[in-house]
């Protein structure tokens, strides 16, 4: 593994950690965190989330990461896997350094 890639993926494993927990607690999906698979579907036959499912996403998303969705297609294809969350917010905290730093 490159130098440099190695803190990336650590920082991908502890936001996807936090989702998954964040999709346990707050969105009662009745899984352990290691049954979550990363490419599982949020909606439908993956997770089973519902459209009420999706506002309280939305709501934990900008609470717990600081991420916002646009209201378009861009913004329903983030939603679709737990990986496309975890993408979500590391672009996030990318966006955050770069323009902080």
């Amino acid at each position: 593994m490159t130098f440099e890639l190695e803190p990336r993926l650590r920082a991908r494993e502890r936001i996807l950690e936090e989702i998954r927990h964040m999709l346990i607690e707050r969105l009662r999906v009745a899984r352990h965190p290691d049954e979550i698979d990363p490419d599982t579907p949020l909606f439908g036959s993956g997770l089973g989330l519902d459209s009420l499912d999706a506002v309280e996403l939305l709501v934990c998303l900008d609470a717990d990461f600081g991420v916002k969705l646009p209201d378009d297609v861009l913004g329903r294809a983030g939603m679709r896997t737990v990986n496309s969350l975890v993408d979500l917010v590391l672009a996030k905290r990318e966006s955050d350094a770069a323009v902080g730093g």
